[in-house]
């Protein structure tokens, strides 16, 4: 059982006493079934493969990444960017608990628009380039801190390099429940890459309506795209199973922003939710939009959302059936890589 020395990364302390912590509560995520069949690095072999056609998420830009970044909107190639990291604390108690959310964040993504939630604006361009064995000592180090999960932030275009480092990570000892936090934009390539891999799907659903996704982040197939994901996500792993200590296990855990006056579609989206997905599922309704620098050219979005119009998304939710609503929207911090 290896032992390390207690290391700081830019002040965060990992206490890395161990590599190996018992599982929770009995927990075994489901990438470990995949390791022991084979299957977890027949998946890493098969989504580097995609990486030189790239269908891994749903702009299906098929660029060769491992030779070229031209043109790639998510301007991330054969290795990814990390823009931050940490135990994370303030966002969904059920995934930070008491000992926080061991987040990575991703530079870049497959969308672009005029806004971002306050969470993601650690999730941008630059980072630090890692390779595999990078990432899997960093998934490590976040166990070993004590964190209650393994959360990869702005994942949706970094498929092929999580799979490459999961496995070396999992035969080192990670035991932690794994989260895909996305933008909601992924393709049914990636998500049959991830199936059984990832324990906690966390999505966006940024619009509840096509005319909405077009105007704002340029992506008219948004909402079919991004619905047609959910869907997928809660086939893999159903609605979400917390544990009862009050941390999330495994199921489909959805954000959804509220943008100034009803542009997200909040009604439209837990409509869906509840009618075509379940109405058990676990909606974070949050009021994190602040304008960007770019918002004086939508002077609909110049502003932010009021407490009347916060009041009304949610009550939107309850009327469509949805009955688990977290409300966890405070400030946090990650540790930013120079």
């Amino acid at each position: 059982m290896p032992v390390r020395h207690e290391q700081f990364y830019f002040g965060l302390r990992v206490a890395s006493l161990t590599r190996r912590r018992p599982s929770e509560n009995g927990f075994e995520p489901g990438y470990l079934a995949l390791l022991r069949s084979g299957e977890l690095a027949a998946r890493a072999s098969d989504s580097a493969r995609h990486l030189e056609d790239c269908d891994l998420c749903a702009r299906y830009c098929h660029a060769n990444r491992k030779k070229t970044l031209d043109g790639i909107v998510c301007a991330t190639g054969e290795l990814a960017a990390i823009a931050s990291f940490g135990a994370r604390r303030g966002d969904e108690d059920c995934l930070c608990g008491w000992r926080g959310s061991g987040t990575i964040c991703f530079a870049g993504g497959a969308m672009r628009g005029i806004f971002r939630p306050n969470r993601d604006a650690r999730c941008e361009a630059g980072g630090r380039t890692s390779t595999a064995a990078d990432l899997a000592e960093l998934m490590l180090d976040l166990q070993a801190a004590g964190c209650h999960n393994i959360n990869l932030a702005s994942a949706g275009h970094t498929v092929a390099q999580v799979l490459a480092a999961l496995p070396l990570a999992a035969k080192a000892g990670l035991r932690l429940p794994l989260v895909w936090n996305s933008n909601g934009y992924d393709s049914p390539e990636a998500l049959a890459l991830l199936d059984g891999a990832v324990d906690i799907y966390l999505p966006e659903m940024r619009y509840g309506v096509a005319e909405m996704a077009g105007r704002y982040s340029q992506l008219p197939d948004y909402v079919a795209v991004n619905r047609a994901a959910v869907a997928e996500m809660h086939r893999q792993v159903g609605d979400l199973r917390v544990g009862a200590d009050g941390i999330a296990r495994r199921g489909l855990l959805v954000r959804h922003l509220v943008l100034p006056g009803g542009i997200a579609g909040t009604g439209e989206t837990a409509r869906f939710l509840a009618e075509s997905i379940s109405p058990n599922t676990w909606i974070d309704i949050t009021d994190q939009y602040r304008p960007s620098d770019r918002a004086p050219e939508y002077p609909e979005l110049d502003r932010p959302i009021t407490a009347a119009e916060y009041a009304e998304a949610l009550a939107q939710a309850r009327a469509a059936g949805l009955t688990r609503i977290d409300r966890r929207c405070s400030a946090a911090w990650l540790v930013r890589w120079p």
